[in-house]
């Protein structure tokens, strides 16, 4: 028999059980170590493959980015250093893998959704400002796929996109506000569908049942959860909800939009990795953007800025406009609202929003061909310029506000 200092066949120090032998410890100890090594490098191997596969999956504008180098002298100058204006464009192209089903590719793509969302220095709050398609706007001669050139023109905002892709469109959206351009992001129809479905649908409540043929549509009324079909058809559908206009349609986007943004913002999607990279992988793989965000290191950057912001702080609004005079079906801009709209944008100043009034009172008020406009503050009662005696402050100019709501309200009541 050994002696009880770890021996072999020795007991411990307490004379109990006998240990076990020293070597056979030793083994089991590497093997455990062995263990921990390999699942830490499979889980490692397994991280850089799914970011190399996310990261990959981006595709990245480089012809639009050449576009815009080109004509550089033309772009407006940012003049807030830290915020960032980024371009939201929904292609409605039927090129591609699961968009063949909304009709026939004949080689045109017009952009059915053009948003400006705006992000201040700060990152305190979030202010998405719709185009409409119909706005009537000088469109600057573009580049396009053939290498022919189109003649600098007035027309329909979305023709934009058609002759030229995201370049032109960009370059027509800083020529209408001034406002520079620093990213831009193109998604099509299987993209929209697959974020929709990646955070397990989004919720809208319909006041009326819902056929809508074009839209491939066809709900109940009431309380409804919109998955990939259904919510792409809701948010396409134009003739059979509301009054048919693209107006109605731009407000319906922004409220689901809206709920998109609180379901995401969730922890039962963020917190989720089940829904987390789902949303992901649909998210880069659906979307065609500038070099400056074609990486998933810089889309994370961007998006950890902004993951903060309250709901009640991210904004939604159409630019201030109207039926076009000499064609009701088209658009027009409101003025001065709409310089006003785009000079807070330009400068960084926050945007104050207010909900629209119920359609009988603003029939009361205002003719029935007006359009959102800013409301009137308190300040407004006093002139500019006008002071109440020596040495007392000249009022400030008013702060307007606008017509539009926020992700905190865009939930069913």
């Amino acid at each position: 028999m050994t002696d009880s200092a770890g021996i072999p066949g020795g007991t411990d120090a307490a004379g109990g059980e006998p240990r076990p032998p020293r070597n056979r410890r030793r083994r089991l100890l590497r093997w455990i170590g062995l263990g921990l090594v390999l699942l830490v490098l499979a889980g490692a191997a397994t991280g850089w493959w799914l970011y190399n596969k996310l990261d990959g999956n981006i595709t990245e504008d480089t012809s639009a980015a050449a576009e815009l180098e080109r004509y550089e002298r033309d772009r407006p100058a940012p003049l807030a250093t830290g915020a960032r204006n980024i371009l939201l464009i929904g292609s409605d192209s039927r090129s591609g893998r699961g968009n063949s089903g909304y009709g026939q590719d004949k080689g045109t793509q017009r952009s059915d959704t053009t948003i400006l969302l705006h992000l201040p220095k700060d990152r305190r709050s979030a202010t998405a400002v719709s185009i409409p398609r119909d706005l009537m706007t000088e469109i600057p001669s573009c580049l396009q796929p053939d290498g022919s050139r189109t003649r600098a023109s007035f027309a329909q905002f979305n023709w934009a996109f058609q002759w030229g892709g995201a370049a032109c469109t960009i370059r027509t959206v800083e020529k209408l506000t001034g406002i520079r351009i620093n990213h831009h992001m193109v998604i099509d129809f299987r993209g929209f569908k697959r974020m929709v479905d990646a955070v397990g649908g989004v919720e809208v409540c319909l006041k009326a049942p819902v056929d809508d043929v074009q839209a491939k549509l066809r709900l109940p009324a009431g309380r409804q959860t919109l998955r990939g079909e259904q919510a792409l058809g809701f948010v396409r559908a134009r003739h059979s909800l509301g009054n048919g206009s693209d107006t109605e349609r731009m407000e319906r986007q922004q409220q689901f939009l809206g709920s998109l943004v609180k379901k995401v913002q969730s922890n039962g999607v963020l917190l989720n990795p089940a829904r987390l990279y789902p949303l992901l992988d649909a998210a880069t793989s659906s979307v065609t953007t500038d070099p400056g965000l074609a990486s998933l290191r810089s889309m994370y950057e961007l998006v950890r800025g902004v993951r903060g912001i309250p709901t009640d702080r991210v904004t939604f609004l159409t630019v201030p406009r109207r039926p076009y005079s000499p064609d009701p079906n088209r658009d027009e801009l409101v003025e001065p609202d709409a310089t006003r709209l785009f000079r807070q944008l330009r400068e960084d100043e926050p945007v104050t929003v207010t909900a629209p009034q119920p359609k009988a009172s603003a029939q009361a008020t205002a003719p029935a061909t007006a359009s959102p406009t800013p409301a009137a503050t308190a300040s407004e009662a006093i002139s500019e310029g006008n002071s109440t005696g020596e040495g007392t402050p000249t009022p400030s100019a008013p702060i307007p506000t606008f017509t539009g709501t926020t992700a905190e309200n865009t939930e069913c009541r």
